[in-house]
């Protein structure tokens, strides 16, 4: 790098965020605690959600299971090229759970190896049982490898939020009273109220305070694995979790990689900033809808003789309309890749077909609402996990192995 991306002063206000937490030793052995099922089955139960979480273990007993699959159609793995599966959209417990009811009533849905939520770090979510409560049937029950949280710049937080992070960093950041205790960061684009583009617009010094909200996350419920919406954010959280190894990042939203000029610009990020033991706290790059499967397969062959660690690529197979052009359909990219035997992770943002609420309003309810909407928001989801499993199994025919959730094995 000619330029160094953080100054001192950023160093210093990072270093002070990490050591009013306890610093980053404490904040991952609060993780780690924090994933345990029997802790947070006993929290949920005190919130009110221990019910769901009983109900949700029965459910899973009658997932379909990947050795049935197997066994009946003969497959066999024959080829290079690892496919995983992961579907977007789980919002929140409830909505959640409803898709589990559906997948455990169909019987034949082989589950999604990883999970993606875009529901705004507020403070009702992270600390009324509702984000750890969901982290328990992913992580716990389901066996989701990765469940995906997202911290958006202008989600709404308490006054005391943001007073704390200035004191501890001795920053300032631009926000407006929005009553009954409340602020928000000022944003100047247009977009969402939790953010321009689901929160990329990252201005001054606002990565502290993304920062600050997935670390309060991560040490109340577990959750460890989180979307990155801007450039700044990947720079802060690639040297913040230097020294937290079980904290990760998935590059996506809407700043994917769309070319290979762009992800050079990532990988450059990446080696500033390794852990000591060489790998990357970015686990996955979402590639964008713009690329073609050539340039995939070049994107994964420029990670592979970077001499970086191993980070996963994943591709939108299907998106919601407003999301990119109608119809999108990258599913026979996804085969061209696998075929010149490349990983690729496949992701579905939308199953394909116009539903309600399969559009990013879904992730932007209050939480009343999205409560109110959980069958609607449930049933989205349920039909973004059939397509996943057709494709899927189709992957599978071809000779690939894929990756699900442990629920889907016998073992």
């Amino acid at each position: 790098m000619h330029f160094k991306l953080l100054s001192d002063k950023d160093l210093k206000a990072m270093a002070a965020l990490l050591d009013s937490y306890g610093g980053a030793q404490e904040i991952s052995k609060r993780i780690e605690s924090m994933k345990n099922y029997d802790t947070r089955k006993r929290i949920a139960g005190e919130k009110g959600f221990g019910e769901m979480l009983e109900k949700a273990e029965k459910h899973a007993k009658n997932f379909a299971k990947v050795d049935d699959f197997v066994e009946k159609n003969g497959i066999h793995v024959t080829k290079k090229g690892t496919c995983t599966t992961q579907v977007s959209g789980f919002q929140a417990a409830h909505p959640t759970f409803d898709c589990m009811r559906r997948v455990a009533a169909n019987g034949d849905v082989l589950f999604p190896n990883e999970m993606i939520s875009v529901v705004g770090l507020t403070e009702n979510y992270v600390y009324s049982g509702d984000l750890l409560s969901t982290l328990a049937m992913a992580e716990n029950i389901l066996g989701a490898s990765k469940f995906c949280s997202t911290n958006l710049i202008g989600t709404p937080l308490p006054e005391e939020r943001f007073q704390r992070i200035e004191k501890v960093t001795g920053e300032k950041f631009e926000r407006t009273d929005i009553g009954n205790g409340m602020s928000r960061i000022v944003l100047k684009n247009m977009g969402t109220a939790y953010g321009n583009l689901g929160g990329v617009e990252v201005g001054n010094n606002n990565h502290l305070v993304y920062l600050d909200g997935i670390t309060r996350a991560a040490v109340t419920t577990g959750a460890n694995f989180f979307l990155n919406p801007s450039w700044s954010t990947i720079v802060a959280a690639c040297y913040y979790a230097r020294e937290i190894p079980n904290l990760s990042f998935k590059r996506s939203m809407l700043l994917s990689t769309h070319n290979t000029i762009q992800l050079r610009m990532l990988l450059n990020i990446f080696k500033e900033y390794l852990r000591d033991d060489g790998t990357t706290p970015v686990y996955e790059i979402n590639i964008g809808n713009a690329a073609t499967p050539e340039t995939f397969i070049q994107c994964f062959d420029e990670i592979q003789s970077s001499g970086l660690p191993k980070i996963y690529l994943a591709a939108h197979l299907r998106i919601n309309p407003d999301l990119g052009m109608a119809d999108f359909n990258w599913t026979e990219s996804a085969f061209k890749v696998l075929d010149a035997g490349r990983d690729l992770t496949i992701k579905y943002e939308s199953d394909g077909e116009s539903r309600p609420y399969d559009t990013m309003e879904a992730y932007f309810l209050s939480d009343e609402e999205r409560n109110e909407l959980a069958e609607k928001i449930g049933d989205v989801i349920y039909h973004k996990c059939i397509r996943c499993d057709k494709d899927a199994k189709e992957i599978m025919r071809r000779g690939h192995e894929t990756r699900f959730a442990q629920v889907s094995y016998k073992n």
